[in-house]
């Protein structure tokens, strides 16, 4: 794990300490009858701070989903601080300083300190000071979340936010409480778990061109079930540029390009012919390349079939799909474009069309597809959009 995260207990001789066993407590909270009850009252006589923490003292294997709290009863507290060579915890004081609560969890195998202080009904000062060591783990106990966008990249209005974990998560609802995904201005979104290790969260609508995005993904220590943890939070924030919608229809051979709702020019263009049918629906662009080699073995076209290809330098060529769709130039099938298709399931265009979209488009830009009787796959690459707003709010692990 990469970030710090925190537990607190422990006593000395001027304070009276409840140190709760961990097999006592629930991880996240105090045992019962402990410092709950006692931490939020403070008694009317001058008696002297009674400060209780959620992790024993000399602990050696404390769970790095533990959220350390601390209370204090017949007082309050005035400071508490959880330090490791991992990192500080950060906390806050709640409840009139009745309480100190962790707003982080812990990193494996490390060795921490927590130093309370409190203030008695009586005017004096108390001190409690506790040490603990989180629990080891593994690589294999641990799964990295990465994340699209990039943060500081400017993406179009299809884009969604695609969290990928190198182990799965098959506690679903603890992660997602702790994904959030903010935008100005604010837009209604949702996650949607594709498998058990990615997760999507798209708005509503097409995002609002110039949307500032603020992405946290905030899992470190967290449960992921089956002895696996987050490894790492992640913060991300990235930006929405101009509006970008190319309308490709192919019975009419023609793609209309707008930006910010205005048509700025028609192309004319191939599509998949029979047999290789291009999908009609929503597509995103995923990814852009100056030049790329395009191999038909690589769709399932194998090598000495009268439809295998192998070109090494097909040129502007902007992914549509995992499954190999493409915009891109096509300069050998200029005659057929604008009146029939020719390819085998990509959209082609002239060289110069194709540089002059490629200049302008940016990953997250949408291309939206009509005129085929095959669909586009929801989970093809970025296909979010082909989902009913109603389903893909029911693909979230949260009520």
């Amino acid at each position: 794990m990469l970030r710090t995260h925190r537990h607190l207990s422990g006593s000395i001789a001027a304070v009276a300490v409840l140190g709760l066993v961990a097999s006592g407590c629930d991880g996240t909270g105090f045992a019962p009858g402990g410092d709950d009850e006692a931490g939020d009252a403070v008694s009317a006589g001058s008696t002297p701070a009674t400060i209780t923490i959620n992790v024993r003292d000399a602990a050696t294997d404390i769970s790095v989903d533990t959220l350390v709290r601390v209370a204090a009863a017949d007082g309050t507290l005035s400071k508490v601080t959880v330090s490791s060579k991992a990192g500080p915890v950060s906390g806050r004081l709640v409840q009139g300083g009745a309480r100190w609560v962790a707003q982080d969890r812990l990193e494996p195998d490390a060795r921490y300190r927590i130093v309370a202080t409190a203030e008695g009904s009586d005017g004096a000062v108390v001190e409690s000071t506790t040490t603990f060591r989180t629990r080891a783990l593994s690589l294999d106990e641990q799964t990295y979340p990465s994340v699209a966008p990039l943060d500081g990249e400017t993406v179009g209005v299809g884009m969604p936010v695609v969290v990928t974990f190198d182990l799965p998560v098959t506690d679903k609802a603890s992660f997602e409480k702790n994904m959030t995904v903010t935008s100005a201005p604010s837009q209604r979104g949702s996650w949607r778990w594709v498998s058990d290790t990615e997760a999507h969260w798209r708005p509503k609508a097409y995002w609002k061109a110039g949307t500032e995005v603020s992405v946290d993904i905030d899992i470190n220590g967290v449960d992921a079930g089956g002895g696996i943890y987050g490894q790492e939070d992640r913060d991300i924030d990235f930006s929405v540029g101009d509006a970008h919608v190319y309308r490709v229809d192919a019975r009419t051979h023609q793609m209309k390009v707008f930006e910010n709702g205005k048509l700025l020019r028609t192309l004319p263009i191939t599509t998949g012919k029979p047999g290789f049918t291009t999908r009609s629906g929503v597509k995103v662009i995923m990814e852009k390349f100056e030049s790329r080699r395009m191999n038909s073995e690589t769709v399932g076209i194998p090598q000495g079939s009268a439809e295998a290809y192998d070109i090494d330098d097909v040129q502007w060529a902007m992914r549509l799909t995992s499954s190999g769709e493409f915009i891109h130039a096509a300069p050998w099938s200029v005659g057929s474009q604008g009146q029939a298709n020719v390819s085998h399931g990509c959209t082609g265009m002239s060289t110069a069309n194709a540089e002059w979209l490629y200049g302008m488009t940016r990953r997250g830009d949408v291309v939206e597809t009509v005129g085929t009787d095959r669909s586009m796959e929801p989970d093809n690459g970025y296909g979010d959009w082909n989902i009913a707003w109603a389903d893909y709010v029911e693909g979230s692990a949260l009520d």
